[in-house]
């Protein structure tokens, strides 16, 4: 069974897959100072409680925080004996290569969301990710990753406002029935979610002159279903896309190194 490990900002994600099916998904609020250790404590917990075995024979790790890789590596190779391919690392072949500016580097969440957007809906793809930036990442017709767009975060401006502000509270994100506010938490969340909604519409659009051809757009993340509500922003939203790309790309690899 392969171990599947999104490691964000945010959140931090760890799903079993069969060979046909994810068997269980379990979130945790990253944490760089965790150890191997006490990843497989809460691990093994886990498990025991859906009564999966530890059979796991494999992993592949997508982390936006460089410093927890080595911690997930012991993790991987201590207690279920075996080496993770790492997204981003020079051992771990992507289907197509981005193309973009030589020398940079595109975050690993972005290249599995390429790849699992490509695989379900083709090329010609927008894929907004809602986590703790709200990304826009552009496809193209082949399926390689041709640059984007970075954006702060819900959860980060509402923060941000909040700090930034001392005399406003702070507040959850909804969808309003309004967009007029009558009180000061109503009016941070017109202002947010209608913010959200136009900046969305704003850079799609955007996108879309530049490229000079129908793209179409799908959405990931938490918060993605909020801001589809109401709304035709997107043709799907899609709530396991990352961890499809993660096993998407070990299967890549794997029939690689056995060609």
């Amino acid at each position: 069974m392969l171990l599947c490990i999104d490691f964000g900002n945010t959140n931090t994600v760890f799903s079993v897959w069969d060979g046909t099916r994810f068997l269980a998904t379990w979130r945790i609020a990253t944490d760089h100072r965790r150890t191997a250790d006490e990843y497989f404590v809460w691990l093994s917990s886990l498990m025991a409680l859906t009564n999966i075995e530890a059979r796991i024979n494999a992993a592949i790790i997508s982390s936006t925080v460089p410093r927890v890789v080595f911690n997930l590596r012991v993790l991987c190779d201590r207690y279920f004996g075996c080496r993770p391919l790492v997204v981003g690392k020079p051992d771990c072949a992507l289907p197509v290569a981005p193309r973009v500016d030589q020398g940079t580097t595109v975050g690993p969440d972005r290249l599995v969301n390429t790849v699992a957007g490509f695989d379900r809906f083709g090329g010609d793809l927008i894929v907004v990710d809602f986590g703790t930036a709200t990304t826009f990442d552009v496809i193209d017709l082949d399926g390689a990753y041709i640059g984007g767009v970075i954006a702060p975060g819900v959860n980060l401006s509402l923060e941000a406002l909040h700090m930034a502000a001392a005399a406003l509270p702070h507040v959850d994100i909804s969808h309003p029935t309004q967009v007029i506010g009558t009180n000061t938490v109503a009016c941070i969340q017109s202002g947010i979610y209608f913010g959200y909604i136009g900046l969305v519409e704003g850079i799609v659009r955007q996108i879309r002159s530049e490229r000079a051809r129908p793209m179409r757009v799908i959405a990931t993340g938490g918060l993605a279903a909020l801001f589809d509500a109401g709304f035709d922003l997107f043709e799907a939203v899609e709530d396991d896309l990352t961890m499809h790309g993660l096993v998407l790309i070990h299967r890549f690899n794997k029939e690689a190194h056995a060609a």
